[in-house]
């Protein structure tokens, strides 16, 4: 009986992009791949610091199971089997976040993902590009809006948003909302709204904006959004200086890890990419 042959599980490895990456130490490809050296026995990160050997030396492995598999040992130097690990907390910290009422301390998040504040916050800011205090910050900043698009009080949307009072809210809602929170409630009477779509690394990207502050910055949106979520503003697209200003932030912010879940990505980048415009002001 002939087998059918069956498709591999993971697409082919670009030679070329991999050695390219290897050769510039990009930490960004860390866990694509590995790299194997024939001629010492060893796996690395693409991202490890030792000396580089000749490219005929050197082959290219999806993962350390198969590194392992065809006899190579992991480099001690940049120990490339923590990758996996540290990618699993880092999972296991947003999704901890993603459930959280109220966001846990840094200490307290380390703990429960087995790993040490400092080191777990410069890991997790690698892998995300915000810290965990902002990633919790976008999450509840993602729920206010939604609770005031709900609910008939602000106070009620607030506490419903996991805000401990209202002097916090206050606080961050000026900038991120881009107009105080009954207006955003009230379908954004007054306030008039600029808008543009531009590419980004996780596809297009909207950003309104007004003189207070951010409107509203969401994947998979149109022109069409704004007009539903603010009703009674006056909304109109970018200038040059807005559009310009909005694509330097876009381009300055690195896309997160692409092995972590892409709502958790895009939640990360427009985080970031809020951050951006918002200390550009």
């Amino acid at each position: 009986m002939i087998e059918t042959a069956r498709a591999p599980l993971d697409p082919p490895i670009d030679e070329d992009a991999a050695w390219d990456a290897f050769v510039r130490r990009d930490r960004s490809a860390d866990g694509l791949f590995v790299v194997a050296v024939r001629t010492t026995g060893i796996y690395c990160r693409p991202s490890c610091a030792a000396r580089r050997p000749r490219r005929e030396h050197v082959c290219f492995h999806p993962d350390a199971m198969s590194a392992r598999a065809a006899g190579y040992r992991a480099c001690l130097r940049c120990q490339p089997d923590a990758v996996t690990r540290d990618r699993q907390a880092v999972a296991a910290a947003i999704a901890i976040l993603e459930a959280a009422d109220a966001a846990p301390s840094l200490s307290e998040l380390a703990a429960r993902v087995g790993y040490t504040p400092h080191h777990f916050h410069r890991l997790f800011r690698r892998a995300t590009g915000v810290t965990p205090a902002a990633y919790a910050r976008a999450r509840r900043g993602v729920r206010a809006t939604e609770a005031l698009a709900r609910e008939t009080s602000v106070t009620h949307a607030l506490y419903e948003a996991g805000y401990a009072g209202p002097s916090r809210f206050y606080a961050d809602s000026e900038r991120r909302l881009g107009m105080a929170p009954g207006q955003w409630r009230r379908g954004g009477a007054g306030v008039t709204i600029d808008w543009a779509i531009l590419a980004s690394p996780l596809g297009p990207l909207l950003v309104a904006v007004t003189p207070r502050g951010l409107a509203r910055i969401a994947f998979d949106a149109d022109g069409g959004d704004l007009d539903m979520l603010f009703p009674a503003a006056t909304i109109r697209p970018a200038d040059a200086a807005t559009t310009a200003r909005i694509a330097k932030a876009i381009a300055a912010t690195p896309p997160p890890d692409p092995l972590i879940t892409e709502p958790a990505r895009r939640t990360a980048f427009i985080e970031a990419v809020s951050r951006a415009l918002l200390s550009a002001d």
